[in-house]
């Protein structure tokens, strides 16, 4: 057994290599002390934190029916499910997402109930070893990322609940999830209300701002860490990636949103980009390569689906035999 933290990259259904790699850690003896992750990569984050075993994981990514995150939202009482491409412009236009993004925040609450983690307080840590300034509301197993586009900043979660009035304990996993998971124009935002002044943000995808945290756990007392960090990303660097983070057809119909998609390529990938290039970060991560495996591409069968996963497991195969875990 080997104690580590745990970083997870957004990358939409390039999260099956996501799941993948963390399978191979957990099948080599890796016990994550924290996970954190954003979109996608606070899925496979949460269920690790709940208590998965590489087993679990692998049967629970089995039995996620991708075809049906996509799901279309119903504006007033026509049914516009039943009109594709125009349920997602005028969703767009209307709600600023495609698709309500409502299937797959059930489906994540359902499985962590099997697993009886409903709020925070579920995930809850001590350990004395902790760096000293560490805040009492930092003292969780997961942190998940997402962006507060109303106040301009990222947010942390449960870590920056206090700033919406809110205690940590009391928070939905599966809601911070959701929030993290609101890829700009594809799904719907979410809406996160300050519980002492009644004022609204609007919350979209972690990636916005902090696609590959892989810093967050880094101590800042000077101390020496007690255990590795590793990461793992399912997004190439640019130019590479920018054709594949955000594919969505409708787009091509508003010129403007168009530019927006490039503006936010930008932003997600490139902004982790310069740390990246740094020796230190690439030596802790682990790069799953999936080239023909697009963000939004949920209409992949099934043997695509187990390829994505496989490389993967390839991807970090090939970290545990350069990196071995620590003896004990």
């Amino acid at each position: 057994m080997s104690d580590a933290d745990l970083v997870l990259e957004g990358g939409g259904v390039r999260g099956l290599g996501t799941a993948g790699a963390v399978i191979r850690l957990l099948e080599e003896g890796y016990t994550f002390q924290r996970l954190a992750g954003t979109s996608v990569g606070a899925i496979a984050a949460a269920f690790v934190a709940a208590g998965m075993g590489a087993e679990e994981l692998r049967e629970v990514m089995e039995e996620l029916e991708l075809s049906l995150i996509p799901d279309r939202d119903r504006l007033g009482r026509w049914p516009m499910p039943g009109v594709p491409m125009l349920s997602e412009g005028l969703s767009l236009l209307r709600r600023h997402g495609a698709y309500q993004g409502a299937w797959i925040h059930g489906w994540i609450r359902d499985v962590l109930a099997r697993k009886k983690v409903t709020t925070f307080a579920d995930l809850r840590r001590q350990d004395s070893g902790d760096s000293a300034g560490l805040a009492e509301d930092q003292k969780y197993k997961l942190v998940v990322m997402a962006t507060d586009v109303t106040r301009g900043r990222l947010l942390r979660l449960p870590w920056d609940y206090h700033l919406y009035g809110r205690r940590p304990e009391d928070q939905s996993v599966a809601d911070a999830v959701r929030m993290s998971l609101s890829i700009p124009f594809y799904f719907q935002p979410c809406t996160l209300t300050h519980c002492g002044t009644g004022q609204d943000s609007v919350i979209v995808d972690g990636g916005v701002l902090s696609n590959f945290p892989v810093e967050v756990f880094d101590r800042t007392d000077g101390e020496k860490s007690r255990w590795r960090t590793i990461g793992v990303r399912v997004l190439p660097d640019l130019p590479a990636g920018a054709a594949q983070l955000f594919p969505l057809t409708a787009l091509k119909l508003f010129p403007l949103l168009q530019l927006l998609q490039e503006v936010m390529t930008t932003a997600v990938v490139g902004n982790d980009q310069s740390h990246l290039e740094r020796s230190e970060v690439r030596e802790r991560t682990i790069a799953v390569d999936l080239p023909d495996v697009g963000v939004t591409n949920f209409g992949l069968s099934l043997p695509e689906r187990q390829e994505a996963v496989h490389r993967g497991w390839q991807a970090a195969d090939a970290y545990v035999r350069r990196c071995p875990t620590d003896p004990r």
